[in-house]
Parts: structure tokens; C-alpha cells; sequence
């Protein structure tokens, strides 16, 4: 194309578009007549405010440009401040101080004229007052609301409980204070089964949980506050007291100030109605108030999605979970029971024997006393009782003497068998027929599920004997199955994934033992050379690495020389640049920010990263490492859990999801929905979270726990 063409084209353009330039050229143009009501010199930079901008910087921790600008005394002068500060008394306000209105609502009317207000609200903070801190085993006396800051309501239930007057009196029947249960429901059950109205609450698990008993299944969760104060402090109380005085400078009533303490204590629902009306309104109120303090900390944080996407609806999820419960083969424990007493009769026999003498196996002074002091065998650490017989000593015993190796096993069986065997059947609940664990949400600093009464994640999967207790575990129907889903690897993909490692990656995706392919790169051998001790020194540097693990650590955990153990770490990290890489990042974000954070955003603070200590400070390295790569994981199974429960609720399945151990998933599942049932968890929990390398689950079906997970 000539230049002449070009210029003609050109010019073209202008003719057609002569308003558009002649605008273009205004816009463009600098306004040099604008009349400024200021005096240009004013705007020349002056010094800092050197005691706003320490206050400031202190507060969003900008430490390099505390060293820069030369602000570090006028900081420590802050922090000083800060300091006294806190050694001053916070004055709270309460219920005295605070104005307030609360009721009671006393007939049907003021209940309709509740549930009106319940409808219209943008949000309906609710608590329930019960019997007992148990849901499933506790009476519902009462519901309180609240829908605006100030304002609260409670509604006194009617229902039948067990009281006695005196030590001597038998217990006997008797009618709470209030509108019968069945005109409550009536009214009540509407609202909080319907999700268009969003709730909060705290600690609402055990609201869905003592409504369920009802019959009312609670729909709609927009907040905890309990969820929401774990997230932003992990290691923190999540109380409402504790969330209560932090966010609000509230003090609340405490729970003894009705029910007293220790042996004098009584049941809720022998409290005076109003003393519990104020109770409960109090709390409803509260936790509405904490709503827009928490999410606003939440959203400063980055933390709300976390809360939106996975704790808060994994609130509803769990509730089911408990409820469902587990059926438990009694018949099987029973007879295990009786196979575990004969097999530590044996023991005890052998260890008698090996000893030269009898004595009670259980006390760990008798037990010093025949092994160092009859058999001499070397102490290895001491107690302020004298010499420690703990599990760590006998391992180093049993390099020494038989007994050791004995008395280890006899310790494993009679630890299952009291806390397992002969307990879990004890914990069936009598109306249900099975066992309800209860999952804590909010009881671990990486995010993990922790499970009470009974705990559930410490099986020993471990030892076969360990394994056969899961036999007991078994469909709630006879034509019904259990199935496990559990990932495979997954906190070592994740770590591939996040250190972005390629040799890492490259071995998840062909789908290679990944501790065979480690061995092979660590001991510089083909694949199918490697034996057994090899594989197994690769695993154990595989999991080390991901808890910061050290030449001294590996060394005793394999049981070879420290220099070598060095040299296998050298090594590894020599094959695997990328996960060093990722180590060396970690500490380094950790020491400058205070915390580490998850894919999801979920964090752990770590205080002790920038110690003098250096035992302290290398914990707190270890810590950082691992919460990345344990509490990602923990997230991913949370999002996976969210999203199965979601679409089983939506296609309306009899299937329930009933347990989570450690990364894995267990189902009760009707025959006719075995299939359905496997795609979905396969697909839910593959596609959780795209990471670089694929997620892979080992899913099994089984007439009970140990099948299923075989």
C-alpha cells in the first residue's frame, strides 16, 4: 500500500469525522484558565506526621517501611502504649448498661404477630434453650429472636421433663412454662424450614440438632458466629462470651448465674421463666450484633468466601451426619471383646514368663522394677517418679529384650479394647440404635474435623486388629451397604501442587507410586530396581518433608546414622528443587506476615516464627510448612463434603453421608442408589479444587466398614 494512498485515506477520515477530532482534541487538552480557590506553594509536600504514620504502619505491619522511613523508635513508643493499653481493666458494658427490649411472648397471638416479624426480616438471628448440653438427648423449653439490634424475643415451650425438689425425692414429671410445643411448631417450623429466610446463630449445629428431634429440619444458614470467630482466630475462645467481650465490649450473662455450678447445679427448665427469657434474648441479640463486626473482619481478611463456600454450609451438613448416626454390630464387638481378653491373658502369661516373675502389668513402678532393676535392662529416660516406661522406651527396649515387644502389644490390644471395643456399644443411643459422634468444627488450628463421644478419627488402621473393629460398622438396613471414598496421597499432591515441583507433578499424572518414583530419584536407581527399603526410607522423607522434618528426626525414625540422613534430605531436595523452593518461601511469608494461609484463604497464625528460642522458633517453621499442605486439605475435603451432601439433597436420595475420617468419606447407601451414589462422590470429590496434578479416590463398597475400605 503506497504512502499516498495512505494520506488520502487519511485525510478521508478527518472530513467524515471532523466533530469527533475536533472533541478528541478538547478532551486531550490541558484547561489552564480553571479557577483554583488554593494557593498552588499550599500543595508542596511538608514533613510526615511521623506519630500517625508509626501508629498506622505498626497496625498494617509495613516493617520494611518502618526501617526505611526511620520510624522505628517512634513504633516501639506505639507498641509501648499499645502494651499499657492492654494492662489497663476493659470496662464492658451488659445487660444493666445497654438499652434493651425483650419479651416473652405469652399467647398464640404475640406468636403470630412474631412470626410476621420473622417473615418480613432481612435476617432472623435464633437460639434454643434446652435440658441438657447434649441435642439428641435433651428437651427443647424455649426459642428466643432477634431481628434488629436491641429488640428480642423469646418464646417459652411447654414441654414434659424430669425435676426432683430433694436428695430423698424420687424424680418426677412435670410441665414447663409456656406455649404447648405442638401450637410452637405450628407456627415456628415454617420459618426456620424455609430457605428464602436466611438465619444466624451461635454454634447452630446444635440448634439443627435439638430441632431435628422435632422434626424441624432448618433451612437457610447465612451465619455462625462461632464458625466465623474460629476462622478469624483459630487458636482463640469462640465463645459468645469470649466473641462478646473481643468484638463488642460486651459482657454477657453467664450460664452459672442460672443454673449455678458443680454439684448445685440445676436444669434450665427449672429457672424462673423471665430469668430465662433474658437469658435467651440476650443471646439472640448478641450474636445479631456480631454479624456485621464479624463479616466485616471477614471480608478485611479475604476470609468470607471460605466462611460462604465452606464452613457455613458444611454447618448443615455435619447436623445430618450426626443425626443420621451409625449402626454399630454389637453382637460382633461383644464376641471381639471376648477374643481380646484371651489374647491378653496369653500376653500376660508370656510376659510373666519372660520376666521370672508376676506382677501387675499396669503399674508402671512394679513394671521399672522388672525391667531395670531384674532383667538390668538400660534406662533410657527418667520421670520425676523415677524411670519411664511410656511407649518411646519400650521401642528402644525391644532392640534389647523380648518383653518390650510384649508388653507394646499388650498395651495396643487393651487400649482398643477399652476405648473401642467394650466402649463403643455403651454409646449406642437407646431411642435411635446407633452411635451419633459429634464432629468438631472448630476444634483444630489447621482446619481438620476433629470427632468426640466417640472419637472416631484415632482407630489404628494400622494393625489388623484395628481394622477388624471397623467390621462392626454396618448399613442401618439389612439390604443396605457402607462406602468409602477416601483420596489417595492427598496431602503429598497438594505439596507437589503448591511447590509446583515438576518432577513431582510429572509422576502424579503418570500415575507412578510416587515413593517408588522418590526412591528412585533419591538413590539414583531405575524404577524397577528398588526394593523395599528403599520405598520405605522415600516415604518416610515424602511425609517428613511436608512437617519440616530434620537430618536427627529422619534418623530416627529410620533408624540410621544422622550423617545419612542428611545426605537422603540433600538429596532429595537436590531431585526436587521446587519443594525446597516452596519450604524456603513459606518461612520467609510466614516471618513477615505473622501467619500462613491455605489455597482457600483459611490461615494459621504463627507468633513464634521470629523467636530468639530456637527450638521454638524451628516448631513454629515446622508449623508454617505443614498448615499449608494439611489445612488445603482439610479444605478439600470440607468443599467436597458440601457439594456431595448438595446434590444428594437436590435429587432427594435415601443414601446419608454418616462419616469423615482423616481424608476419608463413609456412606450408608440404599442398594438401588449405589451407582448414582459412586458417580457423584467421584466426581465431587476429583473436582473439589483444580490443582496441577490430578486428585485420585479409592472408593469401595461393603456390607460394613472393613469391607468398604479393603
Amino acid at each position: 500500500m503506497s504512502i499516498g494512498f495512505q494520506l488520502k485515506k487519511i485525510k478521508e477520515n478527518l472530513k467524515s469525522s471532523i466533530e469527533k477530532a475536533l472533541l478528541s482534541k478538547t478532551l486531550v487538552t490541558i484547561k489552564t484558565d480553571v479557577p483554583l480557590d488554593i494557593n498552588i506553594y499550599s500543595l508542596k509536600a511538608s514533613q510526615p506526621n511521623r506519630e500517625k504514620l508509626a501508629e498506622l504502619f505498626y497496625e498494617l505491619e509495613f516493617k520494611s517501611l518502618i526501617k526505611k522511613l526511620g520510624l522505628t523508635s517512634a513504633v516501639r513508643e506505639v507498641e509501648e502504649e499499645k502494651i499499657e493499653e492492654q494492662k489497663k481493666p476493659v470496662k464492658y458494658s451488659s445487660i444493666k448498661t445497654e438499652p434493651h427490649q425483650y419479651h416473652i411472648i405469652k399467647s398464640i397471638d404475640e406468636l403470630k404477630d412474631l412470626v410476621d416479624k420473622l417473615k418480613s426480616a432481612d435476617l432472623v438471628s435464633f437460639d434454643t434453650e434446652s435440658t441438657g448440653i447434649e441435642p439428641l438427648n435433651a428437651d427443647l423449653i424455649g426459642i428466643s429472636f432477634a431481628v434488629k439490634p436491641g429488640e428480642a424475643f423469646y418464646v417459652p415451650v411447654s414441654v414434659e421433663t424430669t425435676s426432683s425438689d430433694s436428695l430423698f425425692e424420687l424424680e418426677k414429671k412435670k410441665k414447663t412454662h409456656g406455649i404447648e410445643i405442638e401450637t410452637v411448631l405450628k407456627y415456628v417450623k415454617p420459618i426456620l424450614e424455609d430457605p428464602g429466610i436466611k438465619k444466624c446463630g451461635q454454634n447452630l449445629k446444635y440448634d439443627m440438632l435439638l430441632m431435628a428431634k422435632y422434626g424441624v429440619w432448618i433451612s437457610g444458614i447465612s451465619f455462625d458466629t462461632m464458625v466465623a470467630g474460629y476462622i478469624l482466630n483459630p487458636e482463640g475462645s469462640h465463645t459468645l462470651e469470649a466473641l462478646a467481650k473481643e468484638y463488642l465490649k460486651y459482657q454477657v450473662i453467664p450460664i452459672s448465674q442460672l443454673i449455678g455450678e458443680g454439684r448445685f447445679q440445676r436444669k434450665m427448665s427449672e429457672v424462673p421463666v423471665e430469668k430465662v427469657a433474658e437469658y435467651a434474648c440476650e443471646d439472640a441479640d448478641v450474636t445479631l450484633k456480631l454479624v456485621d463486626k464479624l463479616k466485616n473482619e471477614l471480608e478485611r481478611r479475604e476470609q468470607l468466601k471460605l466462611c460462604e463456600e465452606v464452613e457455613f454450609p458444611l454447618v448443615e451438613v455435619l447436623a445430618h451426619m450426626e443425626f443420621s448416626g451409625v449402626k454399630l454390630d454389637t453382637d460382633l464387638l461383644r464376641e471381639m471383646s471376648k477374643e481380646l481378653d484371651r489374647m491378653l491373658d496369653n500376653l500376660t502369661h508370656d510376659i510373666y514368663r519372660l520376666a521370672g516373675t508376676e506382677f501387675n502389668i499396669n503399674s508402671p513402678q512394679q513394671l521399672a522394677d522388672v525391667l531395670f532393676k531384674k532383667l538390668k535392662l538400660p534406662p533410657v529416660k527418667t520421670t520425676k517418679t523415677g524411670y519411664s516406661t511410656d511407649v518411646e522406651v519400650l521401642e528402644e527396649l525391644a532392640k534389647e529384650h523380648p518383653i518390650a515387644e510384649k508388653l507394646l502389644e499388650y498395651r495396643q490390644i487393651q487400649k482398643l479394647k477399652s476405648t473401642y471395643v467394650d466402649a463403643l456399644p455403651k454409646l449406642v443411643n437407646p431411642k435411635t440404635g446407633k452411635v451419633h459422634t459429634s464432629f468438631n468444627q472448630t476444634g483444630t488450628a489447621t482446619g481438620r474435623l476433629s470427632s468426640s463421644d466417640p472419637n472416631l478419627q484415632n482407630i489404628p488402621i494400622r494393625t489388623e486388629i484395628g481394622r477388624e473393629i471397623r467390621k462392626a460398622f454396618i448399613p442401618s438396613e439389612p439390604d443396605w451397604f457402607i462406602m468409602s471414598a477416601d483420596y489417595s496421597q492427598i496431602e503429598l499432591r497438594i505439596m507437589a501442587h503448591l511447590s509446583g515441583d515438576e518432577n513431582l507433578i510429572s509422576a502424579f499424572r503418570k500415575g507412578l507410586d510416587i515413593h517408588s518414583s522418590t526412591a528412585a530419584s533419591v538413590f539414583g536407581v531405575r524404577p524397577e530396581d528398588v526394593n523395599y527399603e528403599m520405598r520405605r526410607k522415600a516415604k518416610e522423607v515424602n511425609f517428613g518433608i511436608m512437617y519440616g522434618i530434620s537430618p536427627y528426626g529422619l534418623s530416627q525414625r529410620l533408624g540410621i546414622p544422622q550423617p545419612e540422613a542428611k545426605k537422603i534430605i540433600e538429596v532429595y531436595f537436590q531431585r526436587f528443587p521446587k519443594v525446597k523452593e516452596y519450604i524456603d518461601k513459606t518461612i520467609a511469608e510466614a516471618r513477615q506476615k505473622g501467619y500462613v494461609a491455605t489455597l482457600l484463604g483459611r490461615r494459621r497464625y504463627v507468633p513464634d516464627i521470629n523467636s530468639r528460642n530456637r527450638t521454638v522458633r524451628e516448631f513454629a517453621e515446622r508449623t508454617a510448612i505443614n498448615m499449608r499442605i494439611q489445612g488445603t486439605a482439610a479444605d478439600l475435603i470440607k468443599l467436597a463434603m458440601v457439594r456431595i451432601y448438595d446434590e444428594m439433597k437436590k435429587r432427594k436420595f435415601k443414601s446419608k453421608m454418616i462419616l469423615q475420617v482423616h481424608d476419608e468419606l463413609v456412606f450408608d447407601v440404599a442398594p438401588d442408589e449405589v451407582e448414582q451414589l459412586k458417580e457423584i462422590v467421584l466426581d465431587k470429590m476429583q473436582n473439589a479444587l483444580q490443582l496441577d496434578v490430578p486428585l485420585v479416590v479409592e472408593l469401595g463398597v461393603g456390607k460394613n466398614w472393613y469391607e468398604a475400605h479393603e
